[in-house]
């Protein structure tokens, strides 16, 4: 989670460094943990040797590593990261990495597990570094499903909820709603490719090209940190502050749930600043997760939220709902868009696109000329089952890795056989789940997707940026416009859409494992296994997950509602974009399109022009975008999160620093695992015994003399 997360894995297209930030959502990654240097030469340059450390210990085999408590822990935890992420899809789009509550929960679970096996005489195997990598890779991979299977983005646009807030193209061909069948069996189909069609070049990244990867690498330093006597001391103080901050999380999303008894009641709906101000979508909706996502988050991408906000709702949109009547007609809904929800949708998209291209062109502009670079001081380009000779400059710590790294190899013939029959499959099948999507439509897709699954791995390993979407927009764009409007190129363009998106997604997750597993000493062969379990367990618990918030709330997708999955809006339309064009824009709203499209692209060439010292207090245009057709009742979540960090690094950067990231886990599981008890509520009927809701003093002296008569 995704949190990208990432926030996780895919979802940059805007953070730097070792955090991540992507759309489909956004989805940030960020570690807790600051990396050193460009790779781990300068590292060990700079610091002790890590490998010293742990040189007494034996390292297990890559059948020892894949332990079946490991895995018993990944399907705990993955089930609960899944309900955290489905959520947070379901309601902004924004996922924070979960790599720091991963690793800390599976530290613990399985530390606690030995330690009683050990008082009790009955252990056999201890816990070592290399399963620590095992469960989070497999559960980073489970809930990452959660993220690229587009429960909140182009699998939900599918859906009849979805279509009926767009007029166009909304007949029966472009229209599949939610099932679980077949959405276990198209994640099945579409999830595993991305996987094999990497497997061939690990070497090349990790060894040969020494690809930092900075989010693999924090987490590798984070779980060698857990296994050093120091390390297991502070993880388990970080742990306790997890659990403190999840009890109480958990605790106040169970005492709000008291007061949800009808529409726009409780704590979400408290109108902070005021009625006027609520109207405009600026609250504190007192939600803990949000709270925790704006701790984790960098700065600047929470001030561009708040600016994003100021400029839409505070500026924007007022200015043109004054011109209702002119624009567009005055008898429209508010959730119409041919009205002003058509220009909060679409221009949003703008920036989005705009912001998307630029970092298109950015990374893979970076990507060629790294790959150019590499590949001019070699003869031929380096294969995976090649032998490696040892350069005898480089420090103890990579001798060690890299000696174990190609000591169980993976073969390239297997990855190749992999790839083509999970292919063969795929193109067979998915014209059976969409009948809009041709087999000769997958089949290009697929053609291609190691390209891409290649180039976005490898700019993900240079930048932490994964493109994921912006390849799925992309997919969106080109299937849907060659489909077209009468063979169902909506539908068509969004399934697309899901099977680019897993397979480049799924790639540039991999290698960033493969970064990991190199630097804990885990094997390629149970980084890969782990990833492919981790990657079933979340086909299945994903679907069933989203299931149960189908099932649990009625209006699930709607504008307003407490899971208004403002993504699946986003993706559908910019597939009617690609099948009608512009006919479907309101008026004047193309214009502002062009101009949005323009600035966002204008912006990023400024931050990337000024340098790092400056760049910072520039607003991230994908950041700004998202604001504009949810509102800004978040973002003062998320930016009371970032007060509460700031002012604690002021008080005890140590501190701060150390359980920052514990803290802001805590507030996100615990209200995340909240949504379970409360959808089985919702299931059985359970209905909450009050209504809070505010009026203002005019409308409530009119309900207080309806009452009184």
């Amino acid at each position: 989670m995704e949190s990208t997360p990432a926030l996780d894995r895919d979802i940059p297209e805007l953070e730097t460094d070792d955090k991540e930030i992507d759309n489909n959502g956004l989805r940030k990654r960020r570690n807790g943990v600051t990396t050193g240097g460009n790779g781990e030469g300068d590292e060990d340059e700079m610091m002790p040797s890590i490998e010293k450390v742990f040189e007494n210990e034996i390292v297990p085999t890559w059948q020892q590593q894949l332990t079946v408590r490991a895995f018993v822990v990944s399907l705990i935890l993955g089930i609960l990261f899944s309900f955290i992420v489905m959520k947070l899809n379901l309601t902004t789009g924004i996922i924070p990495s979960l790599n720091v509550s991963a690793g800390l929960l599976g530290f613990f679970f399985v530390k606690s597990w030995t330690k009683i096996l050990e008082k009790s005489g009955m252990l056999k195997q201890p816990f070592t570094r290399q399963e620590n990598t095992v469960i989070q890779t497999c559960v980073v991979a489970t809930s990452g499903i959660a993220f690229s299977g587009g429960f909140g983005s182009y699998l939900f646009g599918m859906s009849e909820t979805i279509a009926k807030q767009s007029t166009e193209e909304n007949s029966a061909q472009n229209i599949k709603n939610p099932s679980l069948g077949w959405m276990i069996g198209f994640l099945f189909v579409v999830s595993f490719l991305g996987l094999f069609s990497v497997v061939p070049l690990r070497k090349i990244m990790v060894i040969d090209f020494k690809l930092i990867y900075p989010s693999g690498t924090a987490t590798a330093h984070l779980i060698n940190s857990f296994h050093t006597p120091q390390g297991a001391k502070l993880a388990k103080k970080q742990v306790k502050a997890l659990g403190k901050f999840f009890s109480f999380s958990f605790l106040w999303g169970f005492f709000q749930w008291f007061f949800t008894s009808g529409d726009d009641c409780g704590f979400i709906n408290f109108p902070t600043f005021g009625l006027k101000a609520f109207e405009n979508r600026f609250y504190f909706d007192f939600s803990a997760t949000y709270v925790g996502v704006g701790m984790i988050c960098p700065y600047i991408i929470n001030i561009s939220l708040l600016v994003g906000g100021i400029l839409s709702w505070g500026v924007m949109w007022p200015l043109i709902e004054t011109r209702k009547g002119d624009w567009y007609s005055a008898d429209l809904k508010p959730s119409s868009l041919h009205g002003i929800q058509g220009y909060r949708i679409f221009i949003a998209i703008a920036m989005i696109l705009g912001d998307g291209l630029y970092n298109f062109v950015k990374v893979l502009n970076r990507t060629i000329f790294g790959l150019l670079h590499q590949l001019r001081n070699r003869d031929v380009l380096p294969v995976a089952d090649q032998p490696h000779t040892a350069n005898k400059s480089i420090s103890y710590d990579d001798q060690r890795r890299t000696e174990l790294f190609l000591k169980d190899q993976i073969p390239t013939w297997l990855a190749v056989l992999g790839y083509i029959s999970i292919a063969v499959v795929s193109t067979i099948t998915l014209p059976f789940i969409f009948h809009q999507l041709k087999w000769y439509y997958v089949l290009v897709i697929y053609i291609f997707a190691p390209v891409l699954a290649f180039c976005n791995a490898y700019g993900c390993g240079l930048t932490d940026w994964s493109l994921a979407s912006t390849y799925g927009k992309l997919a969106i764009f080109t299937i849907g416009a060659w489909a077209g409007a009468s063979h169902g190129g909506v539908l068509a363009g969004l399934a697309a859409c899901g099977v680019m998106m897993n397979i480049v997604s799924t790639a540039s997750d991999l290698t960033q494992d493969f970064k990991t597993g190199y630097m804990t000493l885990a094997s390629p062969r149970s980084m890969f296994i782990s990833q492919v379990i981790g990657t079933g367990m979340g086909c299945i618990i994903s679907p069933c997950v989203f299931w149960l918030f189908v099932k649990a709330f009625d209006d699930l997708g709607q504008p307003g509602s407490e899971y208004p999955a403002p993504y699946a809006l986003v993706y559908r339309n910019m597939a009617i974009l690609g099948v009608e064009g512009f006919s479907s824009l309101p008026k004047n709203c193309l214009k502002l399109c062009y101009g949005f499209f323009a600035a966002a692209i204008f912006i990023n060439a400024i931050r990337d022009s000024v340098g790092k010292k400056w760049s910072r207090f520039i607003p991230l245009p994908m950041a700004m975008a998202i604001p504009f057709y949810l509102g800004s009742y978040f973002v003062i979540d998320m930016c009371l999160g970032s007060l509460i960090l700031f002012v604690w690094t002021k008080v005890n950067k140590a501190k701060a620093d150390a359980f920052g990231p514990a803290v802001a886990s805590g507030l996100i599981c615990g209200d995340g695992i909240w949504t379970l008890p409360s959808s089985i509520l919702a299931l059985a009927g359970v209905k909450p015994p009050i209504c809070m809701k505010f009026l203002s003093a005019k409308v409530n002296t009119r309900v207080d003399k309806f009452l009184s008569g």
